[in-house]
């Protein structure tokens, strides 16, 4: 028998996962008692709010693969809202800054994650608001069981809030003190944000009126108005050192909602994978299972040398592209970058040594943007960090590496499927707006105040997210849903678990608990855009042998703490109706429910 650390489950009425218990036993909880994988989604979202606020928030961004069980393919929720009027790269510029920074204001963009849940829970869900609204009161109220790391990140920025963020210090430090880890930990002020908006609501008939109503007191009503009077004074600290005021306005709230987006695919082995677009680094992904499309995967050895190697030079080539031709703007060579024979020109590029380089494709016509790349990455190499507060993203402290949030999967006895990855709005990100119990997000950071890109900054503009669901069908039918938290190195980990589901017979359990790796050797995303030429890091529970062979090869290898990398967590739905469920047991808090 293969140990895995916790069973793949198995059953026929309805599977969840999450990266909390909490979040995963509430989703379980609404299945029970009737409720659809979308209802439960929803449920677990607000849930995670409050579980992990240092990963995720209200304010922030989420975008969601849903897979209704009679369609042929899923959709994407795009909860990853665009810039306000106000974020020009002439104003950011004039403001001294020549890097967006990683907290604070100026590095907000509309909140999108509340109006993305609404957009599911109306259309897809059964459930009235309040109904799946309860569980996040509950907890907010009377309190959830505070995790060591939050514990952590409150205690290290606990004298800046005082000094800089008092609305940060009001809620996160309750009676001026940094909460113990295990203690319960409340946020009133969140608790009566969606405790007056049910309120709100309630006197409205219909179902579906009510998320109406719902998300037009949250874009127009009092938690805009709550924003956009915050705003109009506030000047706070952020990553670079300085005080700036934001943007963002009431009305930049009021001209937008969550919308359907299409998703990207590609067939490996296949399987047909599921992605978000170009606005996302989803597409990473795809190009990956594109490049090794040839290679005899199911002959290499997944905790061998050959398949790390290989799959880390795909990922850089793609990371590569992404840094050059993603993004929300215009001039993306997306047939191109998704085409078979780009791909092979890829796969033939990468040879038996680690590279060091940054290399975008060659596309004819795109070589300003791919040049651009280069540049910046050369620009960042001789750039003084920020020095400011804040991160750009929550610390994964056990990785001492940027990159996390929280990330759900859920299926329903009808199949029924979602795979959501919530992130920013994190309480480190800005402060806390008054009364609301919650602060905003910072995926600005992710733009370049430089013009002609993909991703120069631009209102009306997304930012290029890293979030990254996904969902996969194997050619038996079975569906799948799976994802991760971890910024840059979201897709890096699906990747690994895919191939080793398709490629090596994994169950999906036995595929999470292997040794994962990820490279650094790309353009962050996060403030402050670091690049690590070369850069690798393994899981010790990698054989000796393997961790030499990459080392002889020139990757720059940087071995982790055991199992300490990605929080992996995935359902799947057969069409006999059998499901199946796993979770990470890195940081020992992700779980997976199902009967």
């Amino acid at each position: 028998m293969t140990f895995t650390t916790r069973p793949e489950l198995s059953g026929t009425f309805g599977m969840t996962a999450s990266t909390h218990w909490i979040a995963t036993a509430v989703g379980m909880s609404v299945l029970e008692r009737g409720g659809n994988a979308f209802d439960a989604a929803v449920a677990m979202g607000f849930a995670l709010h409050v579980a992990e606020p240092h990963l995720n928030g209200p304010l922030g961004d989420m975008p969601a693969l849903i897979w209704p069980h009679a369609d042929a393919e899923p959709t994407m929720i795009c909860g990853q809202a665009p810039a306000p009027a106000g974020a020009t790269i002439a104003h950011y510029r004039a403001e001294g800054l020549d890097l967006i920074p990683g907290s604070g204001l100026l590095a907000t963009v509309i909140p999108g994650a509340f109006d993305a849940w609404m957009l599911m829970l109306r259309d897809h869900g059964t459930w009235r608001l309040a109904e799946v609204l309860a569980p996040a009161i509950h907890y907010a109220a009377q309190g959830v069981p505070l995790l060591p790391r939050i514990s952590a990140e409150i205690a290290a920025l606990a004298d800046f809030f005082r000094a800089e963020w008092p609305t940060s210090a009001a809620t996160w430090l309750p009676h001026d003190a940094v909460p113990a880890p295990g203690a319960l930990f409340r946020n009133p002020g969140l608790a009566a944000t969606w405790q007056r908006l049910c309120a709100e609501v309630a006197g409205v008939r219909g179902r579906e009126a009510q998320i109406d109503t719902a998300r037009d007191a949250f874009a127009q009503g009092f938690i805009a108005g709550a924003i956009d009077d915050y705003l109009r004074d506030a000047c706070v600290m952020d990553a670079s050192g300085q005080r700036h005021k934001g943007v963002l306005t009431g009305q930049d709230m009021a001209g937008w909602r969550a919308s359907y987006d299409p998703v990207l695919s590609t067939n490996h082995a296949n399987w047909q994978i599921f992605k978000g677009g170009f606005w996302s680094q989803g597409p990473v992904q795809l190009q990956v299972l594109d490049i090794l499309a040839g290679d005899p995967l199911a002959d290499l050895d997944p905790l061998g040398p050959a398949f790390v190697h290989l799959t880390t030079e795909a990922l850089k080539l793609a990371f590569a592209d992404r840094e050059a031709y993603y993004g929300d703007g215009p001039g993306i060579p997306a047939e191109t970058l998704l085409s078979p024979a780009y791909a092979a020109g890829r796969r033939a590029e990468i040879g038996d040594a680690a590279s060091t380089e940054l290399r975008p494709g060659a596309i004819p016509g795109a070589e300003p943007l791919a040049r651009a790349a280069r540049q910046r990455q050369h620009w960042l190499a001789g750039r003084d960090s920020h020095r400011g507060p804040g991160v750009g993203e929550p610390t994964m402290g056990h990785l001492k590496k940027p990159g996390d949030t929280v990330h759900l999967d859920v299926v329903d006895r009808w199949g029924n499927m979602v795979s959501a990855t919530p992130s920013g709005g994190w309480l480190q990100s800005s402060p806390v707006i008054p009364g609301l119990g919650m602060p905003l997000k910072s995926r600005a950071q992710m733009f370049w105040l430089d013009e002609g890109l993909p991703t120069s900054l631009k209102p009306g503009q997304r930012p290029r997210t890293t979030l990254s669901p996904s969902f996969a069908r194997a050619p038996d039918g079975t569906r799948l849903a799976y994802g991760t938290p971890g910024g840059d190195q979201q897709d890096q980990w699906q990747v690994a678990f895919l191939l080793r589901v398709i490629h090596h017979g994994m169950n999906l359990q036995q595929a999470i608990d292997a040794p994962l790796f990820h490279t650094d050797h790309l353009q962050a995303s996060f403030d402050p855009r670091g690049f690590a030429p070369a850069h690798l890091l393994a899981e010790p529970a990698f054989p000796a042998a393997t961790l030499q062979a990459l080392r002889d090869r020139g990757h720059r290898l940087q071995v982790a703490a055991p199992w300490s990398a990605g929080r992996l967590t995935a359902v799947s739905h057969r069409p006999d109706g059998m499901m199946k469920a796993a979770a990470t047991p890195r940081l020992m808090q992700a779980y997976a429910a199902g009967r």
